[in-house]
């Protein structure tokens, strides 16, 4: 089983969103929207980087959506990896000179055998119906074909996006543009921590502290669980060492099940405390729940996510978050719902088939 936010496996990981929000923006006299002259620029990160954070946060407000980015997640996201070229794969668009919208694309080789070059980014709530949504999605399109003709390889190529359902504007473009949905996930809560049943470990198994001389195996742990899921992620160690340098990283979070020396299982947890203090809100998240294919069906998952809890309230937390695929082949979403999780809000994994001049 698996689950997260942010966690190594979780589709929303790769961040695969471009922000269409449907706001209210500026109008002439007559109701019509003004025209724009839009400009397209690579990244120039110290200068880019705290306008790309507040666009994305204040598009998240826009629509009721309580995650936010800060300086620190965004400048680790935006180091480079073999499936993504920040110099090259993302786009700061502006208009008079002022950012109002940015995008990325990164690939990855899924589980169902395709290469999906996933697309991403923000725009200003207060640019929206201006076109530039449009515009944007144009460019990232194009560099998708432009990695697509340099990387030769026999899977079918797919454009993809990722889309919580409150983002109306978003779906209504890429819907347009011929994307469909292929997949459905939930961000679950679980609003009181008072009362937690922990149930008993299976025979053979115990919990340890993680340390940092473990991480890595436990990395490697999450990723082999996830191998029979649906998805891809990358797994380069220019990823592990993004993961590794988490500015939210705490291992005294973690949850992490042993049988003798092997890894079984676990839970990677975490706090944001610059999101709860913008937020006004004492959560933790549950970011990757696993159980390796030995060890499932023995009730660890069960047992993870109770201590994960465990965790979280002794750290003050009154809430705990995570995501999970609504057709995980393992039955996560019956286990967190009976763990008292409840779903908050649903998204939609999005694909389009990709065709190349060759």
């Amino acid at each position: 089983m698996h689950t997260g936010r942010g966690g190594a496996n979780h589709p929303a990981a790769d961040r695969t969103e471009i922000t269409m929000t449907m706001t209210n923006e500026p109008r002439q006299a007559d109701g019509t929207t003004p025209p724009r002259d839009l400009a397209f620029r690579p990244l120039d990160l110290e200068r880019d980087l705290p306008a790309m954070v507040d666009l994305e946060n204040r598009g998240n407000a826009a629509v009721g959506i309580e995650d936010r980015a800060t300086l620190e997640d965004q400048r680790n996201w935006l180091s480079p990896t073999p499936h993504f070229d920040p110099d090259h794969d993302v786009v700061i668009v502006t208009a008079g000179g002022t950012m109002v919208a940015w995008g990325e694309v990164m690939w990855v080789d899924t589980r169902d055998g395709l290469r999906e070059y996933r697309l991403g980014g923000s725009v200003d709530p207060a640019w929206e119906r201006h076109g530039v949504g449009a515009r944007l999605l144009d460019w990232l399109e194009a560099r998708a074909r432009e990695l697509a003709a340099s990387q030769p390889t026999e899977r079918p190529r797919r454009y993809g996006t990722w889309i919580p359902e409150v983002r109306l504007g978003k779906r209504m473009l890429f819907e347009g543009r011929g994307y469909a949905p292929v997949r459905y996930f939930f961000e679950m809560i679980r609003p009181g921590l008072d009362e937690i049943d922990v149930p008993p470990l299976p025979d053979g198994i115990e919990i340890r502290e993680a340390d940092e001389a473990q991480h890595r195996r436990i990395w490697e742990a999450d990723i082999e669980a996830f191998r029979d899921h649906w998805g891809g992620i990358d797994e380069s160690e220019e990823r592990y060492q993004r993961d590794l340098a988490d500015p939210n990283l705490d291992r005294s979070l973690w949850v992490v099940a042993w049988d003798g020396d092997e890894v079984a299982g676990g839970s990677i947890n975490a706090i944001s405390p610059a999101e709860n203090a913008e937020l006004d809100v004492p959560r933790g998240w549950l970011d990757s729940v696993f159980v390796r294919r030995p060890w499932r069906r023995r009730g660890l998952g069960a047992a993870l996510v109770a201590r994960s809890l465990v965790k979280l309230r002794e750290r003050g937390m009154g809430a705990a978050m995570l995501g999970v695929d609504a057709d995980n082949p393992t039955g996560a979403l019956g286990l967190y719902q009976r763990a008292g999780f409840e779903v908050h809000r649903r998204s939609t994994a999005y694909r389009k088939p990709m065709e190349i001049e060759s």
